[in-house]
């Protein structure tokens, strides 16, 4: 049994410790990103600025609390990555479905791994941002350590909803010859529906029952919501319970419709 786990963990470990060595093999990509962002969140701040002119709170929330969110959400983006529907159809379109689904390795938990590589990296690359938004943009970050932990636990229950949402999402590529469509639209809803635009707080409340209805908000803005503070640290046990109600729902449905989906794969090229 230690044997198989051992091993199991050293496959799993091999699969992270490529992820950032593919990041650093493209990095001109990251200065380019990063000139990009800056500019992104400068126009951020200036149109929330410009929101709370002629108010002091919008929806029980000061000016400073907002851009913090704002911020601290444009940063964490990463939480709510969607890169399993481009990589189904990357694999479909290569013909590679069939040998990912061949080998002896667990084809959801290789993705799973793959993902959260890809984000860990992607944050490690977002702490210059951070330094930014704190020194250019007055970013006010906590020094409480139980709000951090109680954002990484919530974090990390997030990504792990939307990993398995996106993977439901992105078998619906097997019944398509071209994902571009369905990716767009995923990305779409994802930036609006994740509370990356705007506090859950501050949206009408049949909207807010909407966007709590759906996976997106999860990765997000509720973990974020413990960070700034729009959601109380006392909720936390709550705020996790929910999560991790989310992650069995989603991992039950998204395995049981890949068993489905996955009968109609069309393989386009090898």
């Amino acid at each position: 049994m230690i044997q198989s786990a051992r091993r199991q963990f050293s496959i799993y470990g091999a699969i992270f410790g490529m992820i950032p060595k593919m990041f650093m093999a493209y990095v001109i990509w990251f200065w380019v990103g990063f000139v990009l962002n800056i500019i992104s969140m400068a126009i951020l701040v200036f149109f929330w600025r410009a929101i709370y002119a002629d108010t002091e709170t919008i929806s029980g929330l000061g000016l400073n609390q907002t851009i913090s969110y704002i911020m601290l959400a444009f940063i964490f983006m990463p939480l709510t990555s969607n890169d399993l529907v481009w990589e189904f159809g990357s694999n479909l379109r290569e013909g590679m479905m069939i040998h990912h689904l061949l080998r002896p390795v667990n084809f959801q938990m290789m993705n799973y791994v793959q993902s959260l590589g890809n984000l860990i990296t992607r944050m490690i690359w977002q702490l210059p941002m951070l330094l930014i938004a704190v020194l250019l943009f007055g970013l006010r970050i906590p020094t409480d350590l139980m709000t951090w932990l109680a954002f990484l636990v919530s974090a990390l229950l997030g990504f792990t909803v939307m990993f398995y949402f996106n993977w439901f999402l992105a078998c619906f590529t097997f019944y398509t010859t071209e994902i571009w469509g369905l990716g767009v639209l995923i990305e779409g809803m994802t930036f609006f529906l994740s509370g990356a635009l705007v506090p859950l707080v501050m949206m009408p409340e049949w909207l807010r029952a909407v966007v709590l209805s759906v996976p997106f908000a999860q990765a997000l803005a509720v973990p974020i919501g413990l960070l700034t503070g729009i959601t109380p640290l006392t909720d936390a046990l709550h705020v996790w319970f929910v999560q991790i109600l989310w992650i069995v729902g989603m991992r039950i449905l998204s395995t049981l419709f890949f068993r489905v989906a996955v009968r109609k794969i069309t393989v386009q090229g090898g």
